[in-house]
């Protein structure tokens, strides 16, 4: 008997090691990061994404920024040849994380996985760039 040729598709595991332990950075600092990628179970990729960005998130309109993206497309650089990446970048002076009541700016490595089928597998992983303290809010204080 042969098998299938539908089989049901599998959720990649992408585990993301920053060179800070707790992911914080202060601006101009180097960012080196590391992933491992598991659990493509031999589903063919076609390209690789690894980029480091910074968006918004609240009320309003959301922003987003590309700092630092490569695209890998060489076969013997992916899943399921290589399973490790890594790079480095300077980081910028701004914008700041900040984690306010009506917005907050977020930064994050994202590791993208375009595979032949069609699909696509995004994983995000959060850092703060600064030190701006978070929000209070004035109504609970006193």
């Amino acid at each position: 008997m042969s098998e299938p040729q539908d089989r049901p598709a599998t959720t990649p595991r992408i585990e993301v090691h920053f060179d800070q332990p707790h992911r914080q950075h202060q601006p101009r600092d180097v960012l080196a990061v590391r992933y491992r990628i598991e659990g493509c179970d031999g589903e063919a990729v076609r390209a690789l994404e690894h980029s480091v960005l910074w968006y918004t998130e609240g009320k309003g309109e959301e922003d987003l920024g590309v700092h630092f993206f490569q695209r890998i497309t060489d076969r013997t650089a992916m899943p399921p040849a290589v399973t490790t990446g890594a790079f480095t970048t300077p980081l910028p002076q701004s914008p700041l994380s900040y984690e306010g009541f009506i917005v907050k700016v977020r930064w994050c490595v994202r590791v993208r996985i375009f595979f032949a089928s069609g699909r696509d597998f995004v994983s995000e992983h959060v850092f703060a760039l600064g030190r701006i303290p978070p929000a209070r809010n004035p109504t609970t204080e006193n």
